[in-house]
């Protein structure tokens, strides 16, 4: 890609990568147990997700644990596939998730439903897989003040 097709909207910091467990409780202790994990925030619900999430501290991002709420949740299909759970998607902050969201649909991706707000309070998005490389990837607007 040349300076002059470079797209408009800029890929910021690698904010968290999503990880599905079926306990967050018990993912926690392997956190903290096997890597040493210490700086970890209090499960919360996300009800227009169907998920409670907890987010664990690393020097250069996040891990964020994802566990359902019951068999309708999103994440509870995902485990029905991954009983142990396992990578569910890596979060990037850009700038402007409605100018993000416009370019790539422009350029052909998919995005998967409508913009909404996320476990960090900013407005966030999904890209289907099939259009990166096989990774769910999650658009996150860079929040105001900060992580």
């Amino acid at each position: 890609m040349n300076a002059e097709s470079a797209p408009a909207t800029i890929l910021g910091r690698l904010n968290h990568i999503g990880v599905a467990t079926p306990s967050i409780v018990r993912a926690i202790e392997t956190y903290r147990t096997l890597l040493g994990a210490t700086v970890i925030g209090a499960p919360f619900d996300l009800p227009a997700q169907g998920v409670r999430v907890c987010f664990i501290d690393a020097p250069n991002t996040q891990i964020e644990l994802i566990e359902p709420y019951d068999d309708s949740s999103p994440i509870a299909g995902f485990l029905r596939k991954n009983p142990a759970g396992g990578q569910h998607h890596v979060c990037f902050e850009v700038p402007d998730i409605a100018a993000a969201i416009a370019e790539l649909k422009v350029n052909g991706a998919t995005v998967l439903g409508e913009p909404r707000i996320g476990a960090h309070g900013t407005p966030i998005v999904f890209v289907h897989p099939r259009d990166m490389g096989g990774v769910l990837v999650e658009l996150m607007e860079t929040p105001k003040t900060g992580h």
